[in-house]
């Protein structure tokens, strides 16, 4: 437990919008200066898992900051998502600075009449 806690203190959070569209679930990530091939998106249960690693594109060398709050390195987000979603459906896009995560939500049926044997 205490080696995951150090993990995640190494790592940047994403921040998301969750929200539903078109009977859809949709997860919105700004993730600017990335390049796709860096970010992993998983379904797993009932949860969302986005994680990757934003690379600093210039050397480091020792630089006279007044103030750093870019974040690079890896990033990790878990979501419990609000809704039953059909994942084998779900799609993935970037566009314009954006990770856009849709998946349709699984209406369950809210009345159902039971035929009684006889």
């Amino acid at each position: 437990m205490e080696k995951k806690l150090d993990q995640k203190k190494n790592q940047g959070e994403l921040v998301v919008d969750i929200y539903e569209e078109n009977k859809e679930l949709v997860v919105r990530a700004p993730i600017a200066g990335i390049n796709l091939n860096d970010i992993e998106v998983i379904f797993e249960d009932d949860t969302l898992i986005i994680k990757g690693e934003r690379r600093e594109q210039e050397k480091r060398d020792e630089k006279n900051y007044f103030l750093k709050e870019c974040f690079f390195g890896p990033f990790l987000r878990e979501i419990i998502l609000p809704k039953e979603i059909d994942s084998s459906r779900a799609r993935a896009k970037y566009e314009n600075g954006f990770l856009i995560i849709k998946a349709p939500i699984i209406e369950k049926e809210k009345v159902k009449k039971l035929e009684i044997d006889h």
